[in-house]
């Protein structure tokens, strides 16, 4: 097998951009495989080696001022022609017979995306996008508006304008300042860190959404999106594949995290132990020869099971449920409320992202709504879109609604489910119907499991703290408490509930990301 060599590919202004490239053993021409990543593309020799050995070419290269790369580092702007110029590039070699495969999984599922709004010759023929995160303002805040800070102060920390990478740079600051995330304004963090960061405020101006996704009414290029039912940007791999038209696009979902198959979550079987660089070169073959089905395909596991369901068993936003589920509060069958129908949210001392404990703490105003339901009598199958709806009120004209559904497991385990928030600008003091989605759940709970569901005004670090002031979390500097209602009778939990599911439901993943 052939070792990976270094070549320097120039972009369309001239700058060498640094790539490996491997090549397989026998005589070509072959396809390519191309990764265009900002995380060093020596950390992807094994890789290159795996798609070497499916009989592709393959090449991994630094995004331009990164690592080897020549050029300025600016996140999420030259992408697009950059990536272009090196498919000119390949399909110009002795060695390429033309087709391509733009591969990657976060920024690098940017990379890769980012090329199916290429000119023609510039396009790849298929497209493996895992774990994508679309563009600046899909992950620097949700859909509903709060600004997701841990995940993007670590990010920026760790890669933000510099040519090289310090994973552990934000964990270093905490450990040196426990409370650089609480510091204000959050548009200073540079300062807190103690190296500049230009490219920080840019990332919380952004606001055009669907960079990647939906640019097109229609594509030619068949799409395989890979994502985890434990990462932070499952919404958008979902809405990624949904949106897809025009050309074959599939679905490979598991019970995993932001890094697949390396980060199982707790509900992982060994079934979901899937081998993901035979599956993504099996796929690969099948899409750039054009012998995949137009029709969308994949597979989704059942977190808590053996299964693999096909991937239109998972209804989208605003499908129909065969049999929801409504755990209305402080009702027959629902939510009892143990705690906290008025609530104080106080962003000095805000419900934490990463704590599971409630705390107690005599004399003070409760910081949360608790509830809590029955034990389940029987195995509960949850497929589809959850969500919180809410009659409820805050003495502030600005408030974020939290939500948080945590399972307690019989053997004395917590467990988070699903989180949602939204941000909304009501009448003070005047109750208000909202609805905070907790997105999609594939996930088998066993009998005895109890549910748990916190309503909230913080998740902190996770999302910055609303001032309550309707100034911008990134650049307030005056915090002040809020105080809440929930109008039990009006507010419930809403589950989508499916039939319970048995192997005769089930999918071999391979075979259908595959057809």
């Amino acid at each position: 097998m052939s070792s990976s060599r270094p070549v320097r590919i120039p972009a369309p202004d001239g700058t060498p951009l640094a790539t490996d490239l491997c090549l397989p053993d026998g005589p070509g021409p072959h396809p390519t495989v191309l990764v265009r990543t900002p995380y060093d593309r020596r950390s992807h020799q094994g890789e290159l080696a795996g798609w070497a050995r499916h009989g592709f070419a393959a090449l991994a290269q630094d995004v331009r001022g990164r690592h080897g790369s020549g050029g300025v580092w600016r996140p999420y702007r030259h992408e697009r022609a950059d990536g272009a110029g090196t498919v000119r590039w390949v399909r110009a070699q002795s060695w390429s017979d033309g087709r391509v495969l733009a591969s990657g999984a976060s920024y690098a599922a940017h990379c890769a995306l980012s090329l199916t709004s290429a000119e023609d010759a510039a396009r790849p023929d298929a497209v493996l996008a895992a774990v994508p995160a679309l563009g600046a303002a899909e992950t620097a805040r949700e859909a509903t508006g709060p600004e997701r800070l841990a995940a993007r102060a670590g990010w920026w920390a760790a890669h933000g304008d510099r040519p090289d990478s310090d994973p552990e740079a934000l964990a270093s600051a905490l450990a040196t300042d426990p409370a650089l995330l609480d510091r204000l304004p959050v548009a200073d963090l540079p300062r807190w860190l103690g190296r500049p960061l230009p490219s920080w405020p840019g990332l919380w101006r952004a606001t055009r959404r669907d960079r990647v996704a939906g640019r097109e009414p229609r594509t030619t290029v068949p799409l395989l999106a890979v994502g985890g039912t434990h990462d932070p940007f499952l919404a958008d791999t979902l809405r990624l594949w949904r949106r897809w038209d025009g050309a074959p696009a599939r679905l490979l979902l598991g019970p995993w995290g932001h890094a697949l198959t390396a980060a199982p979550g707790t509900d992982a079987h060994r079934a979901h132990r899937v081998p993901l660089g035979p599956l993504y070169a099996r796929w690969a073959r099948r899409a750039l020869d054009g012998r995949l089905g137009t029709a969308p395909r994949g597979a989704v596991a059942l977190g808590g099971s053996p299964l693999w369901l096909p991937a239109d068993a998972l209804p989208g936003p605003g499908a129909d449920v065969p049999d929801p589920a409504v755990l209305a509060f402080e009702r027959p069958g629902g939510l009892s409320v143990l705690t906290g129908t008025r609530f104080t949210a106080d962003p000095a001392r805000p419900v934490r992202s990463d704590e599971l404990t409630v705390p107690r703490h005599p004399g003070r105003p409760h910081d949360r709504c608790l509830l809590v339901g029955a034990p389940l009598p029987r195995p509960l199958d949850l497929l589809g879109e959850a969500a919180v709806r809410l009659r409820a009120t805050a003495d502030t004209p600005a408030a974020d609604w939290v939500a948080r559904l945590v399972a307690l497991h019989p053997s004395g385990t917590a467990e988070p489910l699903a989180t949602g928030v939204v941000r909304r600008a009501d009448t003070p003091n005047r109750p208000a119907d909202l609805t905070v989605p907790l997105g999609p759940l594939a996930r088998r709970l066993a009998a005895g499991t109890r549910l748990r569901l916190e309503i909230a005004g913080h998740h902190f670090p996770a999302h910055a703290r609303n001032p309550h002031t309707g100034e911008d979390p990134v650049d307030a500097t005056v915090l002040h408490p809020s105080r809440r209602t929930v109008t039990s009778g009006h507010s419930a939990l809403l589950l989508p509930v499916s039939r319970p599911l048995h192997f005769t439901d089930a999918v071999d993943p391979a075979e259908e990301i595959c057809r």
